[in-house]
């Protein structure tokens, strides 16, 4: 049980150290709405969003009022797409048709993104998966809620590298369609490795077919509570500055099953997990990179950042575990570049470069995460971007991502500017030797040999 001693205890972490619900997001299964008439399954689609979902946002507006907590965000997460709409959808245009009645039922019930608009082809691709992928672009240039992913790859299906090749192509494709928003489209598409099927985060959120008809599964995200208390150890052995970071990931948990509780009983759905991760924000006192720093490192990037950041998440994990009996989609520490001013300040700075944030993702929580690069980047080198980033999360067992931003019309020493949660980022440079030898095999990367346990 949670008890109000728990709540007051927050609140100093709520008034001066950012602490807050990033997210509640409802989980809704389509696969009822299946049609084969495109015309009835829109309608199906936004019966159900819109019934669902008539008060989730109010729901989340009187627990903030009641208990104290700011909640960020309400959002939907729904059935990967490409699922739903194989009966109806013969084009990608057929598609977009969805997208746009997602985006409308977002708009009816108030949440500000709904994710899901996506394909699941780690091993290959339908003829739905294909036209769903190739009507991206599109979809998200004509939508403002939308949120999208593909999950190309897993540890025991190996690495789709047709969807790789495929999926650079339709980044590129999406910053053309959005280049008068400096290509904000693709802060909206994320590439996976080891997908989770309950992540509430967007843009990678949808509900997976393991999943109940509704479930509710809450995002927490408290990297200014973490930094405040690891003040109070400067200087102090690596044994008092796990126990910090494990003892404040707990409180923080704590919250976030305090308003999951309350979220799931006053909406009538199932509890489903509580995400705690360390997710930043352009606000200054909400950086994971000002964590690291706090922990020893003159700058993000330095020798040691690795290291620092394996701590980091490993002791985020343990504290969240002991505090809900039910933790699960990314829980651990992102590092998105556009929405953390200290990696912002450390990209600036010199210390921060691509290649050392590939490395990183090899212990953080997810991946390469709101990276600006030059517009000119081509499609194979996106697509060798992702093929890497999806090869750590094959091979080390773990959810890696992709969400690369080529800003078309800006290059290096540029900034890009997004706004909101997603902030902003100056552009990247990126190694310029090609790889479209290697990504035009058709194919897939085989399962790592450590794939094969039964």
């Amino acid at each position: 049980m949670i008890n109000m001693y728990e709540v007051s205890e927050t609140n100093k972490m709520i008034e001066s150290e950012n602490l807050d619900v990033r997210t509640i997001t409802l989980g809704i299964s389509l696969l009822d709405c299946i049609d084969s008439d495109l015309k009835e399954l829109n309608r199906k689609i936004y019966e159900k969003i819109t019934t669902t979902a008539k008060n989730l946002v109010s729901v989340g507006r009187d627990i903030e009022k009641e208990f104290g907590i700011p909640i960020v965000n309400k959002r939907i997460s729904i059935t990967p797409i490409a699922l739903v709409g194989g009966a109806a959808c013969k084009t990608p245009e057929d598609f977009v048709e969805i997208a746009k009645t997602l985006d409308r039922a977002a708009e009816e019930v108030g949440v500000n993104f709904i994710g899901g608009y996506s394909a699941l082809v780690s091993k290959a691709m339908t003829k739905s998966d294909e036209n769903l992928i190739r009507s991206i672009p599109q979809a998200l240039a004509v939508t403002e809620r939308i949120c999208s992913s593909v999950n190309v790859g897993s540890t025991k299906t190996g690495i789709n590298m047709d969807a790789v090749r495929l999926c650079g192509e339709i980044v590129k494709a999406t910053a053309e369609a959005t280049k008068d928003r400096d290509s904000l489209g693709c802060a909206k598409l994320v590439i996976f490795c080891n997908a989770p099927d309950d992540n509430p985060f967007m843009a990678g959120a949808f509900l997976g077919v393991t999943e109940a008809d509704a479930v509710i599964n809450v995002g927490v995200s408290g990297p200014g509570v973490v930094k405040k208390a690891l003040e109070k150890v400067r200087g102090k052995g690596f044994e008092e500055l796990c126990e910090t970071i494990k003892k404040t990931a707990f409180k923080v948990t704590r919250v976030g099953q305090l308003v999951a509780g309350e979220a799931s009983q006053r909406l009538g759905v199932p509890f489903g997990i509580v995400d705690l991760s360390l997710a930043p924000t352009p606000d200054v006192g909400d950086s994971v990179a000002e964590i690291l720093e706090e922990i020893g490192l003159e700058r993000v990037g330095a020798p040691g950042t690795t290291a620092a950041l394996a701590l980091l998440n490993d002791q985020v994990k343990k504290g969240g575990v002991m505090a809900s009996s039910y933790v699960g989609g990314l829980s651990g520490a992102f590092i998105p570049v556009s929405e953390d001013q200290g990696m912002i300040d450390a990209v600036h700075a010199g210390s921060l470069t691509l290649e050392k944030l590939e490395a990183m993702t090899c212990v953080c929580s997810v991946g390469l995460d709101m990276i600006a690069i030059p517009g000119k980047t081509s499609a194979s080198t996106i697509s060798g971007i992702i093929a890497d980033e999806m090869a750590i999360g094959m091979v080390n067992q773990k959810t890696t991502a992709v969400r690369l931003i080529p800003v078309i019309g800006k290059d290096v020493g540029e900034t890009a500017q997004f706004g909101g949660l997603l902030g902003y980022a100056p552009i990247m440079p990126v190694n310029e030797f090609g790889c479209e030898t290697f990504i035009s095999r058709k194919g897939r990367i085989p399962a790592p040999i450590h794939s094969f346990k039964n």
